[in-house]
């Protein structure tokens, strides 16, 4: 069973796997550690992850990122349109009521959800696991911004079960990043004086910051803040429009006009940030910008943070807001640690030691995987298969979520609402809520403050409709009690109704020998609950969708595989045609026959015409295996003497080796194998003999033989050879000396040494210095001693 944890990233994302020494973050097919978070569609097939981000300049149209940012949103949020539009290139559209994009794919365009979407990407980090593990990978963590709401929390679970992945946890990214810190640690302190961290992430695209509190054994959330639209895309964009006015005058062109030229100085400004980020200037350079000029300009680390302050400025504000929230100061915090790849950038760093007056920043963690590695060591402990050092996990929610109802018609004056998980509510958590109700009812669960949600989300979260409440026997209102519960997830759910039916019983009553009359009987009261049917909407998918595009996502991902399939034969016949036709020139030469060369030559031509023709360029899978086959029938004769001419040399060496050890042996007067009967050495004598004049004669029939036919002698002959002759002297030479002969009366150094002991007498008790030894109990017959959990080192 494998143990998986993705970090889901709006740039990158990457996949953590546990094994018995630990946590390994895997590389994917080109030994790269972070996966680009990108899918492009092409007229053939899909590109995803790194396949997608090599043509992502000439299909920037159909190549689509901030796949973290557009699932579970509406295609008419705000956020949508005003922020995440700029960043994608592809075009945005409604599929059923939710973002999605519009492509060219397989000749036609097609419109997919952006679920769908990250569905599609989750199947490439399982198989860059699979891959990895050489198994099937199902059950998984997957780490997610904390500031995601119910509907984007729902919707990725939904991703990933098209994936055909089972979720255990939905884990925040900061809590990933504390449980990776503190699982490790062997030092933490009592519960009474906890150790205070901050954990401020800034990765692509938001900041987070989390206050928790470390003891023995657990972590507890104490606060979280967020900024979901800060990060190093900001400071991207805020270079490419500096530079996009500055070639204005320069070089009489309009960037912002063209998307793809904004796309590619875009990367420049993505690389001249990093080097600012090391040293004091740079200069920027892009190739054929658009309209064939090669854009060049210079910046130093001072105007660089000139031209992010305003992104800069906004820094402080959360971080201050988390340490308010947690009721500490910043004098009782122990470390400030750093994660996130914006983080590496001088000006903000120094923003964030301006919200932790008098503290230093410490990145002893791996700023990059750090998220990837707690999801995995989430994993692990939801996982049968590895034993991890206990460690509890204490989270909170960030947004407050109530419960709304309609009063009943004979009482207006019954409350309408409940606060039920209030801002930094644990997780999970399960509240039972009291109704008095005389039919069915409906409750929507909400969030109570829309305000503090991404701009433009529906604050509606799941509705609950208990049907068929009984009556109460007295004929008054019935009290209904309904479960709800915040799961690992971070999802609402209402998990029952029901009503409890009070039964009293009296139990008999106890007589006391001591008095004239019986005590009077007592009255047991039982409590039962029953279930009451009931219906519960929420923004995740339906079952018709979910298998429908579960389908869907099985056929794209088997169309991609034969499409992949299929490339590989064309260019194995491609290589074949090119390969066989230089070796015919060259090392294959004087093996060839001239008529076997002309027609092989002939064949390589006809392919080679056919395969750059319309029909040989889009042909099937199958078609390229025949003409590879076919060419082969005429190649491998050639192949053959080649190899045979390679190999033959060595099989006749090792042959002549055995030969020459087991006559050596045989005719050896060593005392080793003096036992050996004369009869038996002489029959290896003359098996070696044999097989001796076998390859000498055959040795001298291959050498008047010519290069370009068939061999006489081939190395697989010789091997077989080699082994017959070992099969039969190997028992013969090894036969072990017999075992000498005991006189008859005569004392053995056991029997006088030994008493026996009487039977059933347990062997006396070792001496004082001595060590005893007890043979183990062994398995029954075909029954093998029972696996224990494995143990993962977490030090």
């Amino acid at each position: 069973m494998a143990v998986v944890g993705f970090d889901f990233g709006t740039l990158h994302s990457l996949v953590g796997v546990a094994r018995h020494r630990g946590i390994d973050i895997i590389a994917n097919e080109v030994s790269n550690r972070a996966t680009p978070s990108l899918i492009g569609f092409g007229p053939k097939q899909r590109a995803i992850g790194e396949a997608a981000k090599t043509q992502e300049t000439s299909n920037f149209r159909n190549t689509i990122g901030s796949l973290k940012r557009l699932i579970g949103r509406k295609f008419t949020d705000p956020e949508i349109q005003e922020i995440e539009k700029q960043f994608i290139n592809a075009t945005l559209v409604d599929v059923d009521g939710n973002v999605g994009v519009e492509v060219n794919y397989l000749g036609e365009k097609q419109r997919f959800s952006a679920t769908q979407l990250v569905a599609m990407f989750f199947a490439k980090l399982r198989d860059i696991a699979a891959m990895e593990l050489k198994t099937g990978v199902q059950d998984v963590v997957i780490a997610v911004p904390g500031w995601y709401t119910d509907a984007q929390r729902r919707a990725t679970l939904d991703a990933a079960a098209i994936a055909g992945l089972t979720t255990l946890r939905l884990i925040n990214d900061t809590t990933a990043t504390a449980l990776g810190y503190g699982i490790t640690k062997s030092d933490l302190p009592e519960a009474e004086n906890p150790r205070h961290v901050a954990f401020v992430d800034i990765g692509h695209a938001s900041l987070s910051v989390a206050i928790v509190a470390f003891s023995k054994g657990q972590l507890i959330i104490k606060s979280t803040a967020y900024d979901r639209n800060l990060g190093g895309r900001d400071i991207d964009m805020a270079l490419v429009k500096h530079f996009a006015e500055e070639f204005k005058t320069k070089y009489k062109i309009d960037v912002m006009s063209n998307p793809k030229a904004v796309f590619r100085l875009g990367a420049g400004c993505e690389k001249l940030k990093k080097v600012l980020s090391a040293n004091t200037e740079s200069v920027l350079n892009v190739e054929n910008i658009m309209a064939d000029v090669d854009a060049s300009s210079f910046l130093t680390r001072e105007q660089f943070e000139a031209l992010i302050a305003d992104t800069l400025d906004r820094i402080p504000a959360p971080l201050q807001r988390a340490v308010a929230d947690s009721g500490l100061t910043v004098e009782q915090l122990d470390a400030i640690e750093l994660v996130g790849g914006s983080t590496r950038i001088p000006a903000v760093r120094q923003r964030i030691l301006s919200a932790f007056p008098g503290k230093s920043l410490s990145t002893t963690l791996n700023q990059d995987e750090a998220i990837a590695r707690g999801a995995t060591f989430a994993c692990a402990q939801l996982s049968p298969v590895f034993r991890v050092r206990d460690f509890a996990i204490q989270d909170i929610t960030p947004y407050p979520i109530k419960v709304q109802w309609n009063p009943e018609p004979t009482d207006q004056d019954e409350d309408k609402e409940l606060l039920v998980y209030p801002k930094g509510n644990n997780i999970p958590s399960t509240k039972i809520l009291s109704f008095y109700r005389k039919d069915t009812f409906d409750i929507e669960a909400v969030y109570a403050e829309p305000e503090s949600l991404p701009r433009g989300i529906d604050p509606w979260i799941s509705k609950f409709t208990a049907k068929q409440v009984p009556p109460d026997p007295k004929g008054d209102v019935t009290l209904v009690k309904v479960k709800t519960r915040l799961n690992l997830h971070g999802t609402l759910s209402f998990e029952q109704a029901y009503v409890e039916e009070v039964e009293e019983k009296e139990e008999p009553a106890a007589m006391d020998v001591d008095q004239a009359e019986p005590t009077p009987p007592k009255k047991k009261r039982i409590v039962r609950k029953k279930d009451i049917p009931f219906v519960t909407t929420s923004t995740s998918l339906d079952k018709a969708r979910l298998e429908q595009w579960k389908e869907q996502e099985n056929q794209m991902y088997a169309s991609d595989k034969l499409v992949m399939d299929t490339e590989e034969r064309k260019n194995a016949l491609e290589e074949y045609v090119y390969d066989m036709r230089g070796k015919l020139e060259d090392r294959y030469a004087p093996y060839v026959q001239p008529a076997e060369k002309e027609k092989l030559l002939v064949a390589l031509q006809q392919a080679e015409d056919w395969l750059y023709s319309e029909e040989g360029e889009d042909a099937t899978k199958s078609a390229y295996i025949s003409r590879l086959d076919e060419l082969k029938t005429l190649g491998d004769p050639i192949t053959f003497r080649y190899k045979e001419a390679e190999e033959r040399p060595r099989a006749i060496a090792q042959l002549r080796e055995t030969l020459n050890n087991y006559m050596s042996q045989a005719t050896s007067g060593e005392e080793k194998y003096a036992h050996i009967e004369e009869k038996d050495k002489q029959a290896v004598v003359e098996k070696v003999a044999t097989v001796q004049k076998w390859l000498e004669d055959q040795i001298v029939r291959q050498s008047e033989r010519p290069k370009n036919v068939e061999p006489v002698l081939t190395s697989a002959e010789i091997s077989k050879k080699r082994d017959e002759v070992i099969y039969f002297a190997t028992p013969i030479l090894t036969k072990p000396k017999p075992k000498p002969v005991v006189p008859t009366g005569a004392e053995t150094p056991k029997s006088r040494t030994e008493t026996p002991k009487p039977e059933g007498q347990a062997p006396p008790p070792p001496k004082e210095g001595e060590a005893e030894m007890q043979p183990e109990p062994a398995p029954a017959e075909g029954e093998a001693p029972a696996p224990g959990p494995s143990e993962m080192d977490v030090d």
